[in-house]
């Protein structure tokens, strides 16, 4: 047990599902899993454990943000020993070429984050996915002919940029595909401590063509998601 966490040893399987919405835990565990337990409630972070397709796997929440996912990352790869964590949410698309409903899988994760500087500030750390997960998601994908982009996301500390767009107008130029809050430490906490990690997002809003994505076909979209993520879990 953690100050943030009161799962017991054995709880969570080896896998897990990172959404950032409690709520949406919630949802993939009732949804998707056999028999889910709630393992975790603390501060309503939910977490569950059941079986998909036989296997165990669990779904934690991990709040908003690097600083939050940090902390549970850290915890359940320290604390519970897990060893496979894909990350599963929704971002917005810094790319023309990238329509809403759209998956991107995060090959790699720039970020103005100081997570992945070194102590000193000598270095930025290269936070990139495991490349067994990645190739595994981008094939199961492709096998349901579900449309979808590997490379570059922005894991970004600031939602409102006083700025507007202007905070993120050289991104696009360097082919970086979309942004959210949470890959690059997801990331870097993994390549710390030696274990897997992979990002799976939907694109929900466009920051470039102004689409966005409606109700219906956001969960729908996010069925698409938390499918392939489980499919890649189970088998990692």
């Amino acid at each position: 047990m953690t100050p943030h966490n009161h799962a017991k040893a054995g709880d969570y399987a080896e896998a897990v599902l990172l959404p950032g919405d409690p709520l949406r835990a919630k949802w993939i565990a009732e949804t998707f899993l056999d028999d889910p337990k709630l393992v975790n409630s603390v501060r309503n972070c939910l977490g569950y454990t059941g079986t998909y397709k036989g296997k165990r796997v669990s779904v934690q929440a991990s709040g908003m943000g690097q600083p939050s996912l940090s902390i549970y990352v850290h915890e359940l790869i320290n604390v519970y020993g897990l060893k496979t964590l894909i990350r599963v949410g929704t971002c917005g698309g810094l790319n023309a070429k990238v329509k809403v409903r759209d998956l991107i899988l995060a090959q790699a994760a720039s970020t103005d984050s100081a997570i992945v500087r070194d102590r000193f500030g000598a270095y930025n750390f290269a936070p990139i996915a495991d490349f067994g997960l990645l190739r595994a998601a981008a094939e199961k994908a492709e096998a349901r002919n579900m449309r979808f982009h590997a490379g570059n996301m922005l894991s970004s500390d600031i939602f409102y940029h006083a700025d507007g767009f202007a905070g993120y107008d050289k991104l696009p130029d360097h082919g970086v595909l979309g942004v959210e809050m949470e890959a690059a430490a997801l990331y870097t906490l993994a390549a710390r401590f030696g274990v897997k990690a992979l990002t799976i997002c939907t694109m929900t809003d466009c920051l470039i063509t102004k689409e966005e994505i409606d109700a219906d076909q956001r969960q729908t979209s996010l069925k698409d998601m938390v499918t392939i993520a489980l499919e890649v879990a189970i088998e990692a």
